[in-house]
């Protein structure tokens, strides 16, 4: 909790006058004292505290401390108020107030429409229609089609978004399961998948979350499909649907942050360097605005956000050196968020932050970290990042000149491609040079890494396997041994070539 947070929750406590006797605060006091839970001092702080009476007193403090936070946050929450307002409507009724509770919930319908919140208008149809079902009213001849309309309407409207949302969901979790398309036979699965299950819409008359919904969708399938194009063309209608709707960014940020993240990577995976460079500039001048940091939540997504796209910002331009100097901040904010990032998160910026020590020519503090990921064992991490942390290992090994090392790294990750059920022809064409680099000579490098090159140049054209190149510039880093120049020098020469 913030210091705000812990004052409110301490007024909130205090609302019914005095706090003598009021336990749950006494353990609050003794809890918020510790940097780590420790019962035995936590009751010799608190004598007035048995025992037997402790799992009661948390059960109630944490009570206290939600509400107190429900109330706290409720300015910057425009369903916790609508809630509040059927609560309210409610409490009307059951006095027999039923005029009053009638109006209220227009007006209450009024708020949630505008803010297109169909779900919470639908509850409150259903409390209006109980209300004029009771004929206590006197207006249920004129107000039955009205509300009858209203409620299909609505029904209809909800049911939209449920199906585009559960379709967007669904299409999330596909590409979580299988990643990227890798062939023909996948491209027509996912592809009778998503149109069997994609609903009609007229966006015209569709309302912001069926739209919202709908484009959320085909970020995801063009994702998987890896149609970057189409992919770049719905994040951005994504994002312009809020542009276009300002108390929709204000109420849901979130989303809106969401949005920029997908046009960010889409436009770093198309190497559209100056539409990044806008985009991120937009989404930074948001995370300085302070009045836009009102949760905990949104720190976290403009953290992880802010720095991953930072970092893709380096890569494109072939800033490795540059992009170090993040580095510090980027660790101390990766503590700081440890409870709120899952290892995977965490576990792919210590992949990119490899690539930078590699791409600045420091491959042993680049071992360093891929090592991060190669041996962390409690985290479920897709095979890709941990097959390419392993091949970037290898290859960082080999720039080290740690040669007593690089048979085991060989043989380790020789054992883990044939744990993988679908090697790329990429994984197995980089494996194969390795393996055998140590019999070749001195004199005959050149001819080897231009001869890999050409290899690997061949597979990057076949749209199913550009994916790998994406995580693993393994051609830029040929192309400086051939050149005998840093690889950071050859990809600045290439982003220079795209501006």
């Amino acid at each position: 909790m913030t210091r705000t947070e812990k004052r409110h929750f301490r007024l909130f406590a205090n609302r019914q006058g005095s706090t003598e006797g009021l336990k749950f605060l006494q353990l609050f006091d003794a809890l918020d004292g510790q940097e780590r839970y420790d019962e035995e001092r936590m009751l010799a702080q608190v004598p007035a505290i048995r025992k037997i009476q402790l799992a009661n007193l948390k059960a109630n403090l944490y009570r206290q401390l939600l509400s107190s936070l429900r109330m706290y946050h409720a300015g910057h929450n425009l369903d916790i108020q609508l809630h509040e307002q059927l609560d309210f409507a409610r409490v009307l009724y059951n006095r027999g107030l039923y005029q009053h509770s009638l109006r209220m919930l227009e007006k209450l319908k009024a708020t949630a429409r505008q803010a297109e919140m169909r779900h919470i208008v639908l509850l409150a149809l259903e409390f209006e229609k109980l209300i004029e079902g009771q004929y206590i009213t006197r207006s249920i001849r004129g107000r039955a089609r009205q509300l009858s309309d209203e409620a299909t309407d609505t029904v209809a409207h909800v049911g939209r978004e449920h199906e585009l949302s559960n379709l967007a969901l669904r299409m999330y979790g596909r590409y979580l399961k299988i990643g990227h398309t890798r062939n023909q036979a996948d491209y027509e699965k996912i592809t009778a998948y998503f149109r069997q299950d994609l609903p009609e819409l007229d966006l015209r008359q569709a309302s912001f979350f069926e739209q919202l919904y709908y484009y959320q969708a085909h970020v995801w399938y063009y994702t998987i499909t890896q149609n970057f194009s189409q992919c770049f063309r719905y994040a951005q209608k994504w994002v312009d649907l809020f542009e276009d709707n300002d108390l929709m960014r204000e109420q849901q940020p979130m989303l809106y942050l969401k949005g920029l993240h997908n046009v960010l990577v889409t436009t770093y995976n198309m190497l559209y360097y100056s539409r990044f460079e806008q985009v991120l500039a937009r989404l930074e001048a948001y995370a300085e605005d302070p009045g836009r940091r009102t949760n905990p939540n949104i720190e976290t997504l403009l953290f992880l956000y802010r720095y991953t796209n930072r970092l893709n910002g380096y890569f494109m331009r072939g800033q490795f050196t540059e992009g170090l100097q993040i580095v510090p901040e980027l660790l101390e904010n990766l503590e700081r968020f440890r409870l709120q990032l899952d290892p995977h998160r965490r576990l792919v910026f210590y992949y990119k932050i490899a690539s930078l020590y590699f791409g600045s020519g420091q491959p042993d503090k680049a071992i360093e970290y891929l090592n991060k990921v190669i041996y962390f064992k409690e985290a479920s991490l897709r095979e890709d990042i941990q097959c390419f942390a392993r091949i970037l290992s290898l290859i960082a090994h080999y720039e080290a000149g740690r040669d007593e090392a690089l048979d085991y790294q060989i043989r380790s990750v020789y054992r883990f491609l044939g744990k993988m059920n679908d090697q790329q022809p990429l994984q197995e064409a980089i494996f194969r040079f390795l393996r055998t680099l140590g019999d070749v000579t001195p004199s005959q490098l050149k001819e080897a890494f231009i001869k890999l090159k050409d290899q690997l140049t061949v597979i990057a054209e076949n749209p199913y396997e550009r994916r790998p190149f994406l995580y693993l510039d393994i051609i830029s880093w040929l192309e400086s041994k051939i050149e005998n120049v840093p690889v950071q020098n050859i990809l600045r020469r290439k982003f220079t070539r795209l501006r």
